[in-house]
Formats: C-alpha cells, structure tokens, sequence
C-alpha cells in the first residue's frame, strides 16, 4: 500500500476498559465478547488493558503467569481472527525460562502474532502514606522495542510505566511511528495527577496520536485502577475519554491530520539538529 493512500486513510480504534476479576475464564469470555462488539462498531484496531486476564498485583504475577503461546494468547488470537481486527491484546504476566513478565501479544486480522512487547520499565513507586508497589519483586523487565505495521499508520507499544519515559516514545517516533498505544493501570494516585498529562505530554512532544486502555475501577481489589482509557491527537487534545466503569472508548483516527500538522509545525528538524549539538 502507497504512502499517500496511508497518509490519507482513516479508521477507528477501539480501547476496551474491561472490569477484571480473579477469574481467568471469565476475564477472557468478557474480553472475547467486547473485541467482538467493538469490531461490530467497525474498530480495525483494539487494545485491551494491562493486565487484562488477572487481577494486578504481585501476588497474583505467579498465580496466573502462563506461557505465549498458550491459553490467554490463544483466546486473543482467535478473537482477531473471527473479528478481522489487530488487537493490542493488553497484557499478560508470561512465564518464560524460570522468568514472569509483563507482556503484550499483538495479533493481526489471520490471527497470526506479529509482536510482543515485555514491559520494559517496571512499576516501582513508595508515595509515603498512598501506595507502595515493587513490580521488580516478582517480574523481570523486557529490553527491546515493539513496533507492527497496519495498512493504517505504523504504531510502538509501551505498557503502562513505559510512558513516563519520553525517550522511548521519541524512538518510536524517530522509527516512523504515527500511533502509541500503552495499556496501562494507573492506580488512585498517579491517576488523576499523571494518566492524562503524561498521554498528552508523548503525543504532543512527538506529534503522534496515543491510545491508553486502562482495566475499569474495582473498588472491591487490592489495586484499584484509575480508568480514563483515553485517546489523544498530535495536538495534544483529548479526543475520546471513558469514565471508571467497563465501556469501549472509540476514536477515528485521521493520518492525514497528523501529516498536516507536521507539515505546518516541523520541529522533528530542530530535534535533529539538537541530536548533532549533542553528540
């Protein structure tokens, strides 16, 4: 496909704030059933949320940890296919030679995986008197980029903690990325200080669209996400938003704008001369 026929397409994506249980089945059943409706609603890309077949937290890591491929990867396979979509399949905790990580499986529409994405930056926060998480405790960071090609624009993967590092995001861009997605769980604290302005800070920075999917908000569990999955344009502005509880969040996304918008305010070729000065 032509680079002008990419520039000039649209197509809409789909971010499913799922409500996530201790349940496997059940958190797969639902996923499955969503993808299939979002798809109905002609999403041609859908991502789920971090951690979207257990409940987050390091002691349920070990518990639900499986391989890739295995049950998990292949409900997610399966879904793409049935429903013709890419699907960004959130993420899982894998097991792998004695290791758990934190891992995104992205499927194209044949159902064949095209990436996996191991959370490279882990969670690991101590906010006196609000929340301590070690994610290092129990899981092991991944150590390279991921990025798949559509017939729409090309898009990196981050999970979660990934977007607080602007450095990635810049490679992505660099690299001729046009979409970031991260699943994510922000939680009660870093939500509402950081979700959104981090989404808007990558997006403008790099003049790329981002797509962050959240779980929905259990009061009930042990970590309680914040929710808000959320998409913003290269402009920085919030174009579509959820609230807390389980709901798909649909965007359509113009290339063509963001094209535009390079063309009007080219800073990439300041970046690069920055680069030269630093070098």
């Amino acid at each position: 496909m032509s680079g002008i026929f990419k520039a000039v397409s649209k197509f809409r994506l789909a971010l499913v704030q799922l409500h996530v249980s201790k349940i496997k089945a059940d958190n797969l059943g639902r996923a499955q059933k969503i993808v299939k409706e979002a798809a109905g609603q002609g999403a041609k890309v859908v991502v789920l949320p971090e951690c979207f077949n257990s409940p987050y937290g390091t002691g349920f890591f070990a518990e639900y940890a499986e391989k890739i491929p295995g049950e998990s990867t292949q409900v997610l396979s399966e879904a793409a296919k049935e429903c013709g979509v890419y699907l960004v399949g959130g993420s899982i905790p894998e097991e792998d030679g004695g290791k758990i990580y934190n891992t995104c499986s992205i499927f194209g529409p044949d159902g064949k995986l095209l990436v996996k994405h191991r959370k490279i930056h882990l969670f690991d926060i101590d906010v006196p008197g609000k929340i301590r998480f070690q994610e290092s405790e129990t899981l092991s960071p991944g150590n390279s980029l991921s990025m798949f090609e559509t017939p729409f624009c090309k898009v990196g993967v981050g999970i979660c903690y990934d977007i607080r590092f602007a450095e990635l995001a810049q490679i992505y861009a660099k690299k001729g990325c046009q979409l970031l997605v991260y699943p994510g769980a922000f939680n009660m604290t870093t939500g509402p200080a950081h979700w959104e302005l981090l989404q808007r800070g990558r997006a403008v920075d790099n003049q790329v669209y981002v797509a962050a999917a959240s779980p929905a908000r259990d009061e009930s569990a042990s970590y309680v996400a914040w929710g808000h999955s959320s998409v913003v344009n290269p402009w920085g502005e919030v174009i579509a938003k959820a609230g807390s509880e389980e709901s798909i969040v649909y965007a359509d996304i113009g290339i063509f704008h963001l094209f535009t918008l390079r063309a009007v305010e080219p800073f990439w070729h300041n970046v690069n001369i920055l680069f030269l000065f630093c070098l």
